[in-house]
């Protein structure tokens, strides 16, 4: 079949209702700082969708900044300190950009995620860790090069990428929602 793309605003897709057999939300979540923005986003990817299919919505989640930017890249060596501003984005979900770049992003708690989906109308059929805390092994690459070390890093990955209590502990979430038929 056609595959079409586009670039637009999340919040008011022009396309048809029921038009489309997928929709990707690969960004405007994290973009969208309030939460009636993000619902309205979902929204409208619920809209767009034919009904019984799938929209898979990114987020980054709450504790990116902390275990993604200062734990793993050691980003506190760029600007000499612990950013004072980890435990502000904890409590609140917003993060203005931390060290020195422009980057800004809402940061979601997997149930709260999950809820946005549900408060939009879809039916959430998954939510996934994207990477899982394989992220934080230094010599990630290294293992995956070794047949062994390539099963456990997988095989880990596959045993906790769901289980509710750790969701979080990757630097991205990955939500799938369904149109109810």
């Amino acid at each position: 079949g056609e595959i079409r793309t586009g670039v637009g605003d999340a919040r008011e897709l022009d396309l048809e209702d029921a038009s489309v057999d997928a929709v990707l939300l690969l960004g405007p979540l994290y973009h969208l700082p309030r939460r009636v923005d993000r619902i309205r986003a979902l929204s409208e990817a619920l809209r767009i969708v034919r009904p019984g299919g799938p929209v898979f919505a990114a987020a980054i989640s709450r504790w990116a900044p902390r275990l993604d930017g200062e734990l793993a890249q050691r980003l506190y060596e760029r600007i000499g300190t612990v950013s004072p501003l980890i435990p502000e984005v904890e409590r609140t979900g917003w993060m203005p950009p931390l060290f020195g770049g422009d980057f800004s992003a809402y940061c979601h708690r997997p149930g709260q995620l999950r809820a946005e989906l549900r408060s939009a109308g879809l039916r959430v059929v998954d939510l996934v860790s994207v990477e899982g805390p394989a992220y934080l092994l230094h010599d990630v690459a290294d293992r995956m090069a070794d047949p062994l070390g390539r099963t456990v890093v997988l095989e880990t990955a596959r045993a906790i990428e769901r289980v509710p209590e750790l969701l979080g502990i990757g630097p991205h979430l990955l939500a799938t929602g369904v149109r109810p038929r």
